[in-house]
């Protein structure tokens, strides 16, 4: 049974693989905030967290597939897509990007919590078959540490780490010990919820130790 990451992300290739699976990687091509504001235009109101990170998900899993299903009639398997935000009050905290926007945002996290809102999406591809699809939001609060002082967040900041992860914080690399707790599935911080998706796994009929194919 093969496994194709439809991302690019480091952080979800790396959960696949702490899993026991090695997946192959495609790069969607969507283009996701064109998406969101077609979506936002046509509802006439702003996404929730939960509605933008699984039309994305669902958006970027769904391109790969039916590319797949097009250009490798051979492949038997499942294409994993996701897509994550960070929400701390009533601000969506995506990517910081730059060095100034990190640390201003890293002086008003201390001591608060937020949720990170991962959309999940899962299409089984089969030969001679139309993919079927299954998806699901998992969320978890992330509760970071009070005493985070000015000199240790220049130093992350300058480390380069949070500019390019959701909510500019990482939990499982420099970032994990400025957070004191967790509450959900903890994978969902790093990038996707492997317990969402091998529930969407077996949604569709596929047994997820079947995708096991790391030693």
């Amino acid at each position: 049974m093969r496994v194709c990451l439809a991302s690019t992300s480091p952080a979800r290739l790396m959960l696949l693989r702490q899993a026991g699976i090695e997946p192959e990687a495609r790069a969607p091509q969507v283009d996701e905030e064109a998406v969101i504001a077609e979506v936002e235009a046509a509802s006439g109101r702003r996404l929730p967290a939960p509605e933008h990170v699984l039309l994305l998900a669902r958006r970027k899993a769904a391109d790969v597939a039916l590319r797949l299903h097009e250009e490798d009639p051979s492949f038997d398997g499942v294409v994993i897509g996701g897509d994550s935000m960070f929400e701390l009050g009533d601000e969506i905290l995506g990517k910081p990007y730059t060095p100034e926007a990190a640390t201003e945002r890293w002086r008003g996290m201390r001591g608060r919590t937020g949720i990170l809102h991962s959309g999940h999406s899962v299409f089984r591809v089969a030969p001679g078959a139309t993919p079927t699809e299954a998806h699901a939001v998992a969320e978890a609060s992330v509760t970071f540490a009070a005493d985070v002082d000015d000199d240790e967040i220049a130093a992350y900041v300058a480390s380069g780490e949070p500019l390019l992860v959701a909510g500019a914080f990482t939990v499982d690399s420099l970032g994990g010990a400025f957070i004191e707790r967790v509450e959900g599935d903890p994978s969902t911080v790093v990038g996707m919820s492997l317990s969402t998706v091998r529930r969407l796994v077996r949604e569709l009929g596929v047994s997820w130790t079947s995708l096991w194919n790391r030693s």
